[in-house]
């Protein structure tokens, strides 16, 4: 029997790629998104079906599950991968963008939880991936808002991941590094705020060396191998994390070495070229 795969996020960068992956691998894929009327190339696949889905709309989000069970008969796994970063000093952030990174990455990812818990537990098996970052077990500046999302959805995947093993169901973490996506540019939501120029030059400097990571990075692809092999893995292993060589090196060094340490390394890098107003 064909195993069934739903994603969240699927219009573009590594959500797309990774509908492209499991369709070529044999699986049936319901690819969501908040308006699939604009996709024009997925919905020509095969074993391919689009629904829409907003993570912050139990209502679409129950829709699309009973879609996709009707279209296929079953899921086996949910990918949770819709999300966006805010990117600036935090003082320069509203309580409206604030509310909106948490609303995405934390809530979104929980309501599509709450309601696939039920139908995975009832059947008694069935595998739920989060597209989490190496930026939910280490922090880089400018980014404090995105951190925080991804560090609380890491905390309450590892949690969670106790309450549902009695029934077989899994709990995964895919983590990236830096991924060469439009992330860096049409996903991200810079934060301005009127008069505020402290910051012009250190976000200057830190943004420009962030985005060359961004552009010197694979593409979305190897994270879409990561969330395969993390789907058929029938293990109770929690992280997978995925990318360049240095996304493997960054984790090894921060578990090692003295925080003040790895906050040196951190900032040789992220502030290159960032000389403090004296």
């Amino acid at each position: 029997m064909m195993k069934t795969v739903l994603i969240t996020g699927t219009s573009s960068g590594i959500g797309k790629a990774t509908v492209r992956y499991f369709a070529e691998q044999g699986w049936n894929v319901a690819a969501t998104m908040r308006t699939p009327a604009k996709e024009t190339e997925l919905g020509q696949l095969p074993n391919v079906k689009l629904f829409r889905l907003d993570v912050m709309d139990s209502d679409s989000i129950r829709q699309a599950i009973a879609d996709t069970r009707a279209a296929f008969g079953h899921i086996d796994v949910i990918v949770n991968n819709a999300g966006y970063g805010a990117v600036g000093p935090f003082e320069a952030a509203t309580p409206e963008q604030v509310q909106r990174q948490f609303d995405t990455n934390v809530f979104g990812v929980m309501n599509v939880i709450r309601e696939i818990l039920p139908y995975f537990r009832q059947r008694r098996d069935g595998t739920i991936i989060n597209v989490t970052s190496m930026g939910g077990l280490i922090t880089f500046p400018i980014y404090s808002i995105y951190h925080g999302t991804k560090w609380a959805v890491e905390g309450f995947a590892e949690a969670l991941s106790f309450e549902v093993r009695p029934f077989n169901i899994r709990i995964k973490n895919v983590e990236p590094g830096a991924i060469k996506t439009d992330f860096y540019d049409r996903s991200q939501d810079l934060l301005q705020k009127p008069g505020l120029t402290a910051y012009d030059g250190y976000v200057r400097i830190t943004l420009a060396n962030s985005q060359k990571a961004g552009a010197d990075a694979p593409g979305p692809i190897v994270v879409a191998k990561t969330i395969f092999k993390a789907a058929n893995d029938r293990s109770f292993r929690l992280r997978y994390v995925t990318g360049s060589s240095q996304t493997g090196a960054l984790l090894f060094l921060r578990r090692i070495l003295p925080l003040s340490w790895f906050h040196g390394i951190v900032k040789s890098v992220v502030e290159k070229g960032y000389k403090p107003e004296v």
